[in-house]
């Protein structure tokens, strides 16, 4: 089921802009201190790096991403999400705009 609302929440109003505005997201912070960003990726293609583990919910849009040792691209589609491990690294392909929420873990 894809997420549409979130409630009992705090957003950071300045966003995080990265890859020269190919990806911009806002932080979001619930009540008992889990934190989580919400955002959108132009289409291109980028690498991101990972301190703690993520998954990665497709709200809108779809992409493909690769994991750090492998070499399959798999696609990801509005209402799936998929996982990253901490200290990694994954590369996602976008040709629509991607709207995710990514949840730390």
């Amino acid at each position: 089921m894809t997420t549409t609302h979130i409630s009992n929440i705090t957003v950071t109003t300045q966003a995080n802009v990265y890859f020269d505005g190919k990806c911009i997201s806002h932080g979001i912070t619930y009540l008992d201190g889990t934190k989580k960003s919400v955002g959108v990726i132009l289409p291109s293609t980028l690498t991101f790096n990972t301190g703690v583990a993520e998954i990665m919910e497709c709200v809108a849009g779809s992409c493909e991403y690769k994991l750090a040792g492998s070499d399959a691209w798999v696609k990801s589609n509005a209402g799936e999400k998929f996982s990253v491990p901490d200290n990694s690294k994954f590369d996602i392909k976008v040709t629509e705009p991607y709207h995710y929420i990514c949840h730390f873990e």
